[in-house]
């Protein structure tokens, strides 16, 4: 469940980001992704291990019918952070 609520999280900036930037169109994101520290239902802030599968599955889905993400890339790559971030953005 973390890594599908991270994956919501990632898209809602990358919209934020592509509007303020005027983007169309979102073809590649780079992203470095730690664990995560998260409180959610109630349920205090605590640090979760993100699994990248589940998190590219869930970023696929949210995305799958959104036109500004058609056959979008995801590099992800794994740290030893607390957080995550977007490392690079290709548009058109």
């Amino acid at each position: 469940m973390h890594d599908f609520l991270l994956a919501k999280e990632i898209i809602d900036k990358l919209r934020e980001i592509a509007q303020e930037k005027k983007i169309s169109k979102i073809t590649r994101v780079n992203l470095e992704i730690g664990n995560i520290s998260m409180s959610h239902d109630g349920h205090p802030e605590h640090l979760e291990e993100i699994n990248i599968e589940n998190l590219e599955f869930g970023l696929g889905g949210i995305v799958k019918d959104d036109p500004m993400f058609r056959d979008v890339k995801f590099g992800i790559r794994k740290t030893q952070s607390e957080s995550w971030g977007i490392t690079d953005i290709e548009a058109e």
